[in-house]
């Protein structure tokens, strides 16, 4: 009986029995371990770059990377120069997706709801796309648009040597965004306001001889 109830405190105890152990002494070299502090690493070699202007050399280049991007941002992809005018429309509508309410809580939009933004403001300047480094089209473009009627807008090219050239503001697709969202593949393109729709027309010009740009 006595038996019986030991078995059942062992099993119970999960067969925890005492275990004896034997040294079997030292099988062979031991090393202490060594955990240097990882903030201690880095600060220490920061310091060492800095002592040697390896982190002078990294900012100015960061520096003169992020102004080369800024002044010449990197080309639209698979823009091309148009060869065949075509012409489109868009609807700028758009649905609501949750309600639109005001600071004091009053709706002023229902989810939903169908709002095309043409209806409250109109486009008042014509967006014309363009290769600024096309002579041709930059020609075109100063030619048959002002400053008040259109907004010249670059899909390669450097805007801000294009206005220093020509004594105008340029801005630029940066992404390919918009001509993404206009569906525009070839340029110059222009977008203009036609009642509650969006007209694009990609324009062919002609090549400028050579000899000429710049004049």
């Amino acid at each position: 009986m006595r038996r019986g109830i030991f078995l059942m405190v062992v099993l119970a105890l999960g067969g925890a029995v005492p275990v004896w152990s034997k040294d079997f002494g030292q099988q062979g070299a031991v090393f202490a371990v060594i955990e240097p502090d990882l903030l201690a690493v880095i600060e220490a070699r920061l310091r060492h770059a800095e002592a040697s202007g390896k982190i002078a050399a990294m900012n100015r280049q960061l520096a003169a990377s992020t102004t080369a991007a800024v002044k010449r941002p990197p080309p639209v992809l698979g823009m091309t120069a148009t060869r065949e005018a075509r012409s489109w429309t868009y609807d700028p509508t758009i649905t609501v997706e949750q309600d639109i309410r005001d600071h004091q809580g009053n709706l002023i939009i229902a989810a939903g709801q169908r709002i095309n933004p043409l209806a409250s403001v109109g486009l008042r300047q014509s967006l014309v796309f363009l290769d600024g480094d096309d002579p041709a089209q930059l020609a075109w473009a100063l030619k048959s648009t002002t400053q008040l009627n259109a907004k010249l807008i670059l899909t390669s090219g450097s805007p801000f040597d294009a206005m220093k050239a020509a004594q105008r503001r340029f801005f630029f697709d940066q992404g390919g965004k918009l001509t993404a969202k206009f569906g525009i593949r070839h340029v110059p393109a222009v977008v203009e306001q036609d009642g509650a729709l969006l007209k694009i027309t990609e324009v062919v010009v002609l090549s400028m001889p050579r000899g000429r740009a710049g004049r």
